[in-house]
């Protein structure tokens, strides 16, 4: 059945759009009612970022990019460096309560918004719109950023959305262009309260993981160890035969480094922790659903944890194909393709869900599983992952590669303690989630009672 909406020459709202796209009913929002605004009038600043090469090497200042935005809030675990010109730099720099919308990215990640609380003194990338309200104005920067994450910023994000093959974008002429509820300061002042309790447990959390990964590495004379390689180094052709490698890659000095490290603690290869294990199923994107059994896909496994929060979901039919691939709490899911090596636990809370193809299931035996998953994102894991990944533009690793790297196995104690850091992480990460949602509901429930 074909479906339709009919708009009246007045209702174009000035958008200078004929698309049919802008116009479906779904976007639909009656700003009759109650206060709206452009966000534009409220803004101080709406700015691109610098277009500038990055590294990792800690050269110029730090950079935050797209990926640097998570749950609201501009985190600094991955973050890069670039060199700035002197006279670039003031017009750049970053200030708390600065907010970041993602302006160009595929259609799930355009529009993510984050605000920026406490990090390095930095600047920011070209794909990222730059948001700093106006001092003493009717609209609190907490409140802007839980708005724009909120269900109705999300309707005009979505609106305002350009798509193009496997890219869409909205621009800063179009974020200024979105209208925003007006909402009484005491209101936005809660809003804004449960916005910075959020970022508190999100802290608690990194530190919890932060002290875990400080007494892994400890235990296993790893806390100070210098990755850095040299700029050459010989290795026997003897040595080239028995891995079937001659790329330099390979043979980075720090890898051999590592791993004469690991050898003084007796360790044992992944496979001796494996009760049973898949490897993903090639669902096919056309039967992916918004609700239903969640899928879980790489994009999903971030270091320590899942997130679902934009899943692909299937049916039960679809959800039935590949029973081995299905992931139960208490799994491990490993990355195998892209960002390679990636390692979570699959939560309680996500009692049944599958993992797409190129993506690695594990159910540990007699080692414990926190411990295990910190290990495998941690310099001891992602090391020896990264040295047998192979590949051209996107890095591939093998099961039957993974299951021969070195476990260190340190004391049934020991383990327990690092893995009660890493649950008290996840705590609080759930929590500030949690604290996030709640600002969204009310968000929502303000607007919707005017």
């Amino acid at each position: 059945m074909i479906t339709y909406s009919i708009i009246k020459k007045s209702e174009l709202e000035g958008a200078k759009r004929l698309d049919a796209e802008y116009y479906q009913p779904e976007y639909f929002i009656d700003f009759s009612k109650g206060d709206w605004q452009f966000i534009g009038e409220n803004l101080e600043k709406c700015q691109y970022g610098l277009s500038l090469g990055m590294n990792d090497e800690k050269i110029g200042y730090p950079i935050y990019k797209m990926d640097d935005l998570d749950y609201g809030f501009l985190f600094e675990d991955s973050i890069r460096y670039t060199k700035v010109p002197h006279e670039e730099v003031e017009q750049y720099l970053i200030k708390k309560n600065d907010i970041f919308f993602n302006r160009v990215n595929s259609e799930e990640f355009v529009g993510r918004t984050g605000i920026f609380k406490d990090g390095p003194k930095s600047v920011f990338a070209s794909y990222l719109i730059r948001l700093r309200i106006k001092k003493n104005g009717k609209i609190l920067p907490d409140y802007l950023n839980i708005f724009l994450n909120s269900r109705y910023g999300r309707k005009q994000i979505k609106r305002y959305t350009r798509r193009a093959v496997n890219q869409a974008n909205v621009n800063a002429e179009e974020l200024k262009q979105m209208k925003i509820a007006v909402l009484p300061m005491t209101a936005q002042e809660k809003i804004a309260e449960l916005s910075n309790n959020s970022w508190k447990e999100f802290q608690k959390s990194r530190s919890f993981y932060s002290q875990a990964e400080n007494l892994l590495l400890e235990e296993l004379g790893l806390k100070d160890f210098d990755g850095k390689a040299g700029l050459w180094s010989i290795v026997n052709l003897s040595e080239t035969k028995k891995v079937n490698r001659i790329d330099a890659e390979y043979f980075q000095p720090k890898y051999e480094k590592l791993i004469s490290k690991i050898k003084n603690k007796n360790p044992q290869t992944l496979e001796t922790f494996i009760k049973n294990h898949s490897t993903g199923f090639p669902f096919q994107s056309e039967n992916y659903q918004e609700a239903g059994i969640p899928l879980i896909r790489i994009n999903n496994i971030l270091k320590g944890h899942l997130d679902l929060s934009n899943s692909a979901f299937l049916t039960e039919k679809d959800y039935l194909l590949s029973p081995r691939d299905v992931a139960k709490p208490g799994d491990i899911v490993l990355s195998m393709s892209g960002s390679i090596g990636m390692t979570a636990l699959v939560p309680k809370d996500i009692p049944k869900s599958i993992i797409n193809q190129r993506i690695l299931r594990i159910t540990p035996q007699n080692i414990e599983k926190d411990y295990l998953v910190l290990l495998l994102n941690s310099i001891i894991g992602s090391y020896q992952l990264e040295r047998i990944g192979t590949g051209g533009l996107q890095t591939n690793i093998s099961y039957k590669d993974i299951k021969n790297i070195l476990i260190p196995v340190l004391s049934k104690l020991t383990q327990q303690k690092i893995a009660e850091l890493v649950r008290k992480s996840h705590e609080s990460r759930k929590k500030a989630k949690e604290l996030l949602e709640q600002a969204k509901r009310k968000v929502e429930e303000l607007i919707e009672n005017n």
